[in-house]
């Protein structure tokens, strides 16, 4: 069965031919059989780590991104908007340096500050309450970081301004990276990076350290971690979610690289962190940590996955308490969860159940996961009995994915 514009493998084929490699010259660099690099190539086989993924990037010397289909979110009215509201946001980060005043005047800063919290709980809320669409949130979000630049440049409000405007661009990154907006998350850390050195406070400062780490992401893993250790090493004691962030960063780095040991380290220091907190989801920085015991133990979930355990996330997935976080991360530790158990035919079932769950908490999020998709496109090429089958079918169609032959 070929999957249009779903599977890896197509991309890898083209840009292997486009090299001219053959398939056994690059199996050998990614460190992986020919024949498991063939099935991949074929929509056979879907890659469910990243560091297979990272490795055949290597192998032929470019991105991982460049080996993730496009995803045409410009199907419906939805899809629009989300493109006009990236470019919005793009152009207000690209043309506004921290210190410099956008042309609009900006509104009373106490308006500002209120209409921001509601933002960060909205997208915080693990109820039924969210933020809308990527669209409906970058609509909120561009003018909010607007106005903040007008008041930073105000002498009188520039302390209190300064701290949302950080986690405003953090969020900003984190939503270009979910639509793999090129460029943009970079961007977003970087400005992250310019309001702390404004506040020149070794709190804000290792927070925009923390999200450089983050947003650097799969193009260069080896710089993650050690960027992320850094944070962890050198973050201020008295804001330890810092530090509890910088380690689970760490850890799924290493983890991505192949080294669960170093992983495994990172995870308990992490996990040692979140003990000493009063709650098992910190609200500190408002809208972007959510640092805790839960959150560590979605992270181990996602490691977990990465070292191939398979089906044995089961035992990590236990102890996640999902009522006590964000509807993202509920859905991001649902993909994981199902992507482990979809790895065994006894527990499939529950694996796409599990992808179900996490459609239904974020569809747009699901949709533009890589991982999701390829869980998604891997199900298709095998035999899912009749019920689980159509439900299957439905999913793909939304992502998306459509069967073509």
């Amino acid at each position: 069965m070929d999957i249009e514009r779903a599977h890896i493998g197509r991309r890898i084929r083209e840009l292997r031919k486009w090299r001219r490699m053959d398939q056994q010259a690059v199996a050998g660099l990614a460190g992986i059989s020919t024949s498991y690099l063939s099935r991949i190539e074929r929509g056979e086989r879907p890659v469910t780590k990243r560091l297979v993924l990272e490795r055949i990037a290597a192998a032929l010397r470019v991105s991982p991104a460049e080996l993730t289909p496009e995803i045409d979110l410009v199907t419906d009215d939805a899809g629009t908007e989300t493109h006009s509201a990236m470019a919005t946001l793009g152009d207000l980060l690209g043309g506004w340096w921290v210190g410099e005043v956008p042309d609009a005047p900006g509104r009373p800063l106490p308006q500002v500050l209120d209409e921001l919290a509601r933002f960060h709980a909205a997208r915080n809320s693990g109820g039924a309450q969210a933020a809308g669409d990527y669209a409906t949130q970058v609509a909120t979000l561009a003018p909010l970081i607007r106005d903040l630049l007008v008041a930073a440049a105000d002498p009188q409000l520039r302390r209190e301004a300064l701290p949302p405007l950080l986690t405003a661009y953090h969020v900003a990154g984190s939503i270009s990276a979910r639509l793999r907006i090129p460029g943009m998350p970079s961007l977003a850390a970087d400005r992250m990076w310019q309001v702390a050195a404004e506040l020149d406070d070794p709190v804000w400062h290792a927070v925009s350290q923390w999200g450089r780490a983050l947003f650097l992401s799969g193009t260069n893993r080896a710089r993650q971690y050690d960027l992320a250790v850094a944070v962890a090493d050198q973050a201020p004691a008295d804001r330890a979610e810092t530090r509890g962030m910088a380690n689970l960063t760490a850890a799924l780095a290493a983890a991505a690289r192949g080294d669960g040991d170093l992983a495994e380290t990172h995870l308990a220091e992490a996990a040692a962190v979140a003990e000493r907190l009063d709650s098992d989801t910190s609200p500190w920085p408002s809208g972007i940590m959510q640092f805790g015991r839960t959150n560590t133990a979605i992270h181990r979930v996602a490691i977990s996955v990465e070292l191939g355990h398979g089906a044995r996330v089961a035992e990590y997935a236990s102890s996640v308490r999902t009522d006590t976080i964000s509807r993202g991360r509920q859905a991001a530790f649902w993909v994981d969860y199902g992507r482990g158990m979809l790895t065994e035919r006894r527990t499939r079932d529950e694996g796409m159940a599990a992808l179900l769950r996490a459609e239904q908490l974020a569809p747009q999020q699901v949709r533009t996961n890589v991982w999701a998709r390829e869980a998604v496109t891997g199900l298709l090429g095998t035999g899912v009995r009749a019920a689980r089958g159509r439900e299957l079918r439905f999913l793909a169609w939304r992502m998306g994915i459509a069967p073509t032959g």
